[in-house]
């Protein structure tokens, strides 16, 4: 089946080119870039590739340019891919072939990494392995990127303004869940992933990552409670004593690290909400 792929990116003019060189290395039928109001060499590096089609969307979100691109997709299935996304030849059609065999409707890539040089990156690693990518096959979270959807699937569910902003993947698989005859899993293909190795670098992106559980709980205050148990026990407790059972003892500061900085962020994010109201 002919397949289109979107690549969503806002200054990326770092990392856009080398991911697009290996998105055109697995010979798509079709690849769309839908620029968010990038400021830098972002839609110039774009255009450097035969037959791109580029969408540009100034102030807008990631989610909106989600649905933007899979709006203009003229085929039936959809990859998702980000610019910090490494594909390998073939890992498109592996992705096809496991949504074949698990008979899904979306199926997401599980996570290797691209440049894997630090303690960071190792524990982001094994937080793939022992919390993200397994077990195999239809699941009910999965995350958004590196995925291929079936265009079917946004005949219920939509990117857009009805998902949260900052992040999509916990509202738009939430939205998702309420129609169980749509399928989504993983699957056994692995893609390549290119790190940001400082802690810094590790902090302001679960601060972000928080922002968006804060936006998800003040959305559907009835999954707070679950979102709060996610970040102060699954993320601390539950994983680091995988991490323990695996022998991956430095994954542990990774786990707590992403969990107590993401519930920082949510509680700055009630903060900001708070104070507006007020004033």
């Amino acid at each position: 089946m002919k397949l289109s792929v979107v690549v969503c990116v806002r200054n990326e003019e770092k990392r856009l080119r080398e991911c697009l060189q290996t998105v055109y290395a697995n010979h798509p039928e079709e690849v769309i870039v839908v620029d968010g109001g990038s400021t830098d060499k972002t839609v110039s590096i774009a255009r450097e590739f035969p037959g791109i089609r580029i969408i540009e969307s100034p102030r807008s979100n990631l989610t909106r340019d989600r649905q933007k691109g899979i709006d203009a997709a003229r085929n039936e299935l959809v990859a998702m891919i980000d610019a910090d996304h490494r594909l390998r030849p073939g890992d498109l059609a592996s992705l096809e072939k496991d949504m074949r065999e698990y008979n899904l409707d979306i199926v997401a890539g599980g996570l290797i990494s691209y440049n894997n040089q630090g303690f960071w990156n190792r524990g982001e690693e094994a937080w793939w392995e022992l919390a993200v990518n397994n077990p195999l096959g239809a699941r009910t979270m999965i995350t958004t990127a590196p995925a291929i959807y079936k265009k079917r699937v946004f005949d219920h569910v939509r990117f857009d303004d009805t998902v949260t902003a900052t992040v999509d993947d916990t509202d738009f698989m939430y939205r998702l869940s309420k129609f169980p005859f749509l399928r989504i899993g993983v699957g056994a293909t692995k893609i390549r992933q290119y790190h940001f190795a400082t802690l810094r670098s590790y902090v302001r992106k679960f601060l972000l990552y928080g922002k968006g559980d804060g936006e998800f709980c003040r959305k559907h205050p009835n999954r707070a409670p679950s979102m709060f148990f996610h970040l102060l026990i699954r993320y601390p407790i539950v994983y680091s004593w995988k991490a323990i059972r695996a022998g991956k003892l430095y994954a542990i500061p990774f786990f707590v690290l992403q969990g107590s900085v993401r519930f920082i962020g949510l509680a700055g994010y009630f903060l900001r909400v708070a104070q507006r109201s007020i004033f």
